[in-house]
């Protein structure tokens, strides 16, 4: 099994992403799984162009995107991606789109078709916070995820793809009170036993999950 991991360059006046500084730690095999790393551009589109030159090249049975969600104190598995583009902020080349769908012929929404609830668990059971998300946000988070899915559905259906958003590093949060974080180290350790469910479950484990609101 071939898993392409991307992560994005730092965004949003920060000098560190924790997203891709925790990719660059993974480990170039997971459970007989080969790990190709990739650097992306938070960047509207050219974010997806990146991804699926390196789709085309590597023919990968997964890809599996990740990225910062400042705030957020566990890891995130992200559960599904809207086609909407809408930026609160300008992307890294100062773009800021407003009520723009990601693509015209897409579907409302595309499901991610890795097994959330199964790296959750697995995340947990390494004793890393971990949680299900339903809201990937409307920055280039949520548009990678959608995209992906877009192209995976037109172009490559074998293809698995998803999304996990991580955690503020400490050094990040020093000027920001109350904000969490969580350390790489750990960051690394959950997408590692993440990984490891993506490798071990085909489909999706049953278990409750789920928002009241």
């Amino acid at each position: 099994m071939k898993l392409l991991v991307t992560g994005f360059d730092p965004f949003g006046g920060e000098k560190i992403n924790p997203a891709i500084e925790s990719v660059k730690l993974l480990a170039d095999e997971i459970s007989g799984a080969e790990i190709i790393k990739l650097e992306i551009p938070t960047v509207f589109n050219k974010s997806l162009a990146v991804i699926e030159k390196a789709v085309r090249e590597h023919q990968p049975d997964v890809v599996l995107s990740i990225g910062q969600a400042g705030g957020r104190s566990a890891i995130s598995v992200e559960y599904v991606g809207i086609n909407l583009n809408e930026a609160r902020i300008k992307d890294n080349e100062g773009y800021q789109p407003s009520g723009e769908k990601i693509y015209e012929d897409g579907e409302n929404a595309y499901f991610a078709t890795l097994p959330v609830k199964a790296m959750t668990a697995a995340m947990k059971a390494a004793n890393v916070p971990a949680a299900i998300s339903y809201t990937a946000g409307t920055f280039v988070c949520n548009h990678v995820l959608y995209g992906v899915r877009y192209l995976a559905e037109k172009e490559f259906p074998a293809m698995r793809s998803g999304f996990i958003h991580i955690p503020f590093l400490p050094e990040q949060v020093l000027d920001k009170a109350n904000t969490p974080s969580m350390s790489l180290d750990l960051i690394v350790k959950g997408l590692t036993a993440a990984i490891e469910a993506i490798v071990s479950n085909e489909k999706d484990i049953q278990a409750r999950a789920g928002e009241t609101h």
